[in-house]
């Protein structure tokens, strides 16, 4: 059965509780930097022209490398989460304490801001933000974000979670980073492709536009729990090795 715990104080306060935080906030900052860093090249580049196949493609690329890197740095000191519904998709699945994931959600949060507070003294542009496309109504972007967001989760759990992963684990930042950048070019001209709370909350905070937002909260979240209740429940837990 799926596993969720609590936690305790003391454990989340431990040095490498602590080390986690800090991997978690930087990963997330140069994972953000990056994505929302290409969005505004974007928009640099073509005089903020409407996103053409070719920006999606170079966007979706951008978060892909991004995210392999942004995992790979930190998947040996905190897990290399960079995501709250990967957090809380890991949560329910009994791989971290709820408290512990807060506080893996409060570095994921202040990474995204700093990064975009950066970009934004930087080049003095405007950061881009998550929003629905013309003709896609609510419930249709929170559909996509879910569904997103559990191949993402999904793939975390199939490639760094599962006990039985053996060598697969070694291409796990990859496997991640790929289906980030495939969902982005699935859903980025619908609602965006965010897959990622943190990743559309930065970007509202400095901005400070806030339209739609709960969308890129409750999809992600909805879709990484679906997806720890999913392969935590179904195929590591009650897993019995196929006989020779």
């Amino acid at each position: 059965m799926v596993k969720i715990a609590f936690g305790r104080f003391d454990d989340s306060f431990s040095v490498t509780s602590l080390k986690a935080y800090l991997a978690e906030f930087i990963a997330t900052l140069l994972f953000i930097f990056a994505g929302v860093g290409s969005a505004i090249a974007y928009n640099e580049l073509t005089s903020d022209a409407a996103l053409d196949p070719t920006g999606l493609v170079a966007v979706a690329l951008a978060h892909a490398f991004a995210l392999f890197v942004g995992v790979s740095i930190a998947a040996n000191i905190s897990g290399g989460h960079l995501n709250p519904a990967v957090t809380l998709g890991l949560a329910v699945g009994g791989n971290i304490t709820l408290l512990t994931g807060f506080f893996y959600w409060i570095a994921q949060l202040l990474g995204s801001i700093v990064a975009c507070l950066l970009l934004n003294f930087i080049t003095s542009k405007s950061i881009p933000t998550h929003g629905l496309a013309s003709g896609v109504n609510p419930v249709g972007g929170v559909v996509f974000e879910i569904i997103a967001t559990f191949g993402l989760v999904y793939t975390v759990y199939a490639t760094a979670v599962d006990p039985k992963k053996g060598s697969l684990g070694t291409i796990a930042p990859i496997a991640i980073g790929f289906i980030v950048g495939a969902n982005i070019l699935a859903a980025g001209p619908f609602s965006g492709g965010s897959m990622n709370p943190a990743r559309s909350f930065g970007p509202a905070v400095v901005s400070g536009n806030y339209v739609d937002i709960w969308i890129y909260w409750v999809g992600p979240l909805i879709g990484g729990a679906l997806a720890g209740l999913v392969y935590g429940g179904a195929f590591i837990c009650p897993h019995h090795p196929i006989p020779t």
